[in-house]
């Protein structure tokens, strides 16, 4: 059977997580020890023991979720995709997973990239906010008319947009958006305006970074976030990579041509069900699953 494996990304956090596969799996325990190494601070004790607002912590949340993901990936026994996708950080964890990326290279880029987010958030305060019930356009045409900062971010499903920016962008957006009818606009408790143009300092920073790191052939092609297009070409690869901190995460787009090429089976690999919801909004006729080891 043709399946996609997907990744989840921030948000999908909780405590505990990883603590099963660290007490039952020696390579697990080795992968996650490996870990604390390269962070040079120890992870598993904020993910398996820590208070939700550690976890919460930018530079803290992707490394954790990555190596909940990838570990788990790694232990799968019939682990053979078809295609994967991860949704924004995600995609690192589904890089390392289809063997584009090293286990140790994808984990010091998604510190690198969660440390340059965080500075960059300090440096320029900024938020989201969910959009739930409106026509992607609508949201479009109102962010376009706001004069301070706000942009659409994260087009997860159809009726469900996010937008980022500063604050006083995202606060104007949502007002004149209520004002438009729109029922449901809810803030999001997130560091700053992540996939917006204010993230520019982190994209350079992270630009570097990828530039220096040796990307292979995969196993099978990664839909990436920044076109929703199927890639298989590592250099392509890196630039939507490095495009995608400053550029809307088009998930709607992605799950569309996951399933124009025919799958009707989706696994998803790491904390959470956030993205198997997201499927379920789109289709309610596929076959969802949560990866897991007996």
């Amino acid at each position: 059977m043709i399946k996609a494996y997907v990744f989840p990304g921030q948000g999908a956090q909780f405590v505990g997580m990883g603590k099963d596969l660290y007490d039952k799996f020696p390579k697990a325990k080795d992968m996650f020890k490996k870990a604390n190494s390269i962070l040079k601070f120890k992870i598993t004790d904020v993910m398996f023991e820590g208070t939700e607002e550690d976890l919460r912590q930018t530079k803290v949340t992707q490394p954790a979720i990555f190596l909940h993901s990838v570990i788990l990936a790694t232990l799968l026994e019939d682990f053979d995709p078809s295609m994967v996708a991860g949704h924004s950080l995600g995609e690192f964890s589904a890089l390392v997973a289809n063997k584009v990326l090293t286990f140790e290279d994808g984990l010091r880029l998604v510190s690198k990239r969660a440390m340059a987010m965080q500075k960059a958030c300090e440096a320029q305060p900024g938020t989201m906010a969910a959009i739930i019930g409106a026509e992607d356009s609508l949201v479009e045409d109102v962010c376009a008319s706001i004069k301070d900062m706000v942009v659409p971010a994260n087009y997860n499903c159809p009726g469900q947009l996010v937008i980022s920016g500063s604050l006083e962008g995202v606060a104007a957006a949502s007002e004149k958006l209520k004002e438009a009818g729109v029922k449901r606009v809810v803030p999001l408790s997130v560091g700053g305006a992540f996939h917006s143009p204010l993230m520019e300092p982190a994209r350079v920073e992270l630009a570097e970074a990828i530039n220096d790191t040796t990307f292979s052939q995969g196993i099978c092609p990664i839909y990436q976030n920044v076109t929703g297009q199927s890639v298989n070409d590592p250099e392509i690869i890196k630039k939507n990579l490095v495009s995608q901190l400053t550029s809307p995460v088009r998930w709607t787009q992605t799950m569309s041509n996951i399933l124009a090429s025919g799958v009707r089976s989706i696994v998803e690999v790491g904390p959470g069900t956030v993205l198997q919801g997201l499927f379920r909004k789109t289709d309610r006729n596929l076959e969802l699953s949560s990866a897991t080891i007996e």
